[in-house]
């Protein structure tokens, strides 16, 4: 008998470790996350957005009609002003049908002018001078039509600028969509820049703004908002702004920063980008209270160094959580590591 009592124990001993496992594992597990307190900070009412360069004026530099050039004038990257010629096409079949059309006027003037004494002294009946006076109006009509066949094929510079690279040889054969070259206005540069909706109050023509012309400069032009577009960009939900930067050797196309005076709140709170989950319909953070986690929706302001404005959604003092967010469940059970500071999250992007 008492073998068997050794037996028994055995048995039991062997199974109380193999339940051991399930009994460990049974339960979900909780989900590790550091956190951070949340807490007023000072906010910058300065936001950046990224601009675009264009030119003042800009022109592709295109003839209105077709024909062989006879005269080319595009010294390439040079200044011309308005009114200077740069192009001429053949028009010797026009200036011949002009002279002729000058030839069959005078006579017919003449022709006008002796019938008008006659029907002055009633030697004509009235409907003669008519046709005569008709005939004279209608060759001044083809002579001015024309002249302006004959100014189409003159090319002049539309505005004072400059002169792109030249794509076009002197004695081609060109057509109203050749492209001889294209004409900027650089002295004076706009911005086109966008930004979000909720800033839309603060941006006002006649609104300085500054702008950082390259990468790493510390020099800073001002610009002015001319005008804004009246529809706010249904996909993005960005207004697009548009400003005039005065003096600035900027090319056309060129990529600079736009910094722009808000009146924001210049104490709120502030949570670090990677710790807010993205959602079709809102943004979330994971609240951590009691143990468990509660996914809030909050609404964000401002983006600085890594960190973004909370706007509403959230409290001083809650526990949000800035590691391994992606694997919490509503509710689910939290175990925080450690508390961090927002401080240490400013700076990443």
């Amino acid at each position: 008998m008492y073998p068997l009592a050794i037996a028994a124990l055995v048995m039991v001993a062997c199974k109380s470790k193999k339940e051991e496992p399930r009994q460990q594992n049974g339960g979900p597990q909780a989900v590790i996350v550091d956190v951070i307190i949340a807490g007023k900070n000072t906010v910058s009412n300065t936001i950046e957005v990224n601009g675009t360069v264009i030119a003042n004026e800009s022109a592709n530099l295109q003839p209105e009609v077709s024909g062989r050039l006879t005269y080319l004038n595009l010294p390439e990257g040079t200044k011309v002003s308005q009114g200077m010629v740069l192009a001429r096409i053949n028009d010797a079949d026009l200036q011949a049908n002009m002279q002729k059309i000058r030839v069959q006027l005078d006579l017919a003037q003449k022709n006008e002018a002796r019938l008008k004494k006659l029907l002055d002294i009633n030697g004509i009946n009235q409907a003669d001078y008519d046709a005569v006076l008709n005939q004279v109006n209608t060759l001044k009509a083809d002579l001015d039509i024309t002249q302006a066949q004959i100014d189409k094929t003159v090319l002049k510079a539309p505005f004072n600028g400059i002169l792109g690279l030249r794509m076009i040889s002197p004695g081609a054969y060109v057509t109203p969509a050749t492209i001889l070259a294209t004409l900027q206005q650089t002295d004076k540069v706009k911005i086109d820049f966008t930004v979000p909706e909720m800033y839309k109050d603060v941006i006002k023509a006649g609104k300085s703004v500054n702008v950082r012309t390259s990468a790493g400069s510390t020099t800073i032009k001002k610009a002015v908002i001319i005008a804004t577009e009246p529809q706010i960009d249904a996909t993005t939900r960005n207004l697009k702004v548009r400003a005039v930067l005065d003096g600035a050797n900027v090319n056309p196309g060129g990529f600079v920063k736009v910094l722009i005076e808000t009146s924001g709140n210049n104490s709120s709170i502030l949570v670090p980008t990677n710790a807010i989950i993205p959602d079709a319909k809102a943004k979330k953070v994971v609240v951590v209270k009691d143990g468990k986690g509660k996914l809030t929706d909050i609404e964000t302001g401002l983006r600085i160094n890594g960190a973004a404005e909370v706007l509403s959604g959230l409290n001083v003092g809650d526990s949000i959580a800035v590691s391994g967010v992606l694997f919490v469940r509503p509710n689910s059970q939290i175990k925080v590591r450690s508390v961090k500071k927002i401080d240490e999250f400013l700076g990443q992007q």
